[in-house]
């Protein structure tokens, strides 16, 4: 199971020990994630269900899943304390049950699937954000929260900061802007749902987020580089890696995410979620790897396709996020982006089969 893993586990410490997150919030109270075995609902449905052992909170953990064998895999004998619905956003009914807290982290994340199946990207943003608000409305929830994507602020050309009051504008005729266009629907809905039944919504605008906990194959470019300086191979970048944008450790989301839950607003709002001290290029965080966890073993090359569209790939961009909104609310991420690859790497060279590599960091 995923806390097996001693870098993983560690980092659920790390969010225990956050004095940030008022944990009485939790007493006897139930949470419903969803997205549940995906990187950020895993690891906030490990975290909650350690705090319960830790501080004795009596949470009931409601977990929307679709396959409980991997349930079983990533949480072991814990799944047996969980309530499992097995289903997708779009289709599963009403929930039968009083639910205190929500966190509706169920999301495409494959760029590649952007552009293969736009229609079923859309369609999990929007008509599963509605019947996730649905259940969460009839089910009496406190507070709502909602993952949604750095990418609903289009394609920044510079570096300036971008703060949540920004507006955008995106080509609705391009197919991969399912996904942005389809989040900021999403987040509407999630507006509409506060104002009209007086939900307390909060919405995430987060940025590429990753940590120990992701599958060794997972495609996102983050998790190449990291399989890169474990086994020994060149970066081989296909753009010339010239976007620009902040990164966040897993377990910095999961504290800030944790931290608003407990936090009554009582209406809508809306997050920036970044390490500010991480923004560089692509090519920069390849340079990095290559140096800081391949020692200097590994280069850094460019080969550009002559046609890149069915990677899915957005354009060049700069996505300089602001986070002050979130930072005044008292959470600060303390994992740099040297430190987010070193335990990524070290973690896939746990877990993984080629056990005899040797990583000289």
């Amino acid at each position: 199971m995923l806390t097996d893993n001693s870098f993983y586990a560690e980092d659920v410490n790390y969010v225990l020990c956050q004095s940030g997150i008022d944990w009485e919030k939790f007493r006897n109270k139930s949470v419903f994630i969803t997205g549940a075995t995906g990187l950020i609902g895993a690891f906030a449905v490990n975290v909650l269900s350690q705090a319960d052992e830790k501080f004795g909170l009596g949470i009931k953990l409601h977990l929307l899943i679709r396959s409980e064998t991997k349930a079983q895999r990533l949480f072991g004998k814990r799944v047996e304390n969980f309530i499992l619905h097995t289903g997708d956003v779009e289709t599963i009914g009403g929930i039968d049950t009083d639910v205190d807290y929500f966190i509706h982290a169920a999301s495409q994340t494959s760029s590649k699937g952007f552009v293969d199946t736009p229609v079923e990207t859309f369609r999990t943003s929007v008509a599963g954000t509605m019947n996730m608000l649905e259940a969460a409305r009839s089910s009496g929830t406190k507070k709502f929260i909602f993952l949604s994507t750095m990418e609903v602020y289009g394609t920044p050309s510079d570096d300036r900061k971008i703060s949540e009051d920004m507006k955008v504008s995106m080509l609705s005729s391009n197919v991969r802007n399912c996904y942005p266009i389809s989040k900021i629907a999403a987040e509407n809905l999630c507006c509409d749902y506060a104002s009209e039944y007086g939900m307390d919504i909060a919405v995430f605008r987060l940025t590429q987020t990753f940590g120990p906990g992701i599958d060794y194959n997972d495609g996102r470019v983050f998790a190449e580089f990291a399989r890169c300086a474990v086994e020994d191979r060149d970066i081989v970048l296909k753009t010339k890696g010239e976007t620009k944008r902040s990164y966040l450790y897993t377990a910095d989301a999961v504290a800030a995410i944790l931290m608003v839950l407990t936090k009554e607003n009582h209406g809508f709002e809306i997050y920036n979620a970044a390490n500010e001290d991480t923004y560089c290029s692509i090519y920069e965080m390849a340079q990095l790897v290559a140096k800081e966890c391949a020692g200097g073993r590994i280069s850094v090359r460019i080969e550009e396709p002559k046609d890149i569209a069915g990677f899915g790939y957005a354009p060049t961009l700069c996505m300089n996020l602001d986070t002050q909104k979130l930072r005044r609310l008292g959470w600060n991420p303390s994992v740099g982006l040297k430190e987010m690859f070193v335990n990524l790497c070290r973690s896939m060279e746990e877990t993984s089969e080629n056990r005899n590599i040797e990583l000289k960091y």
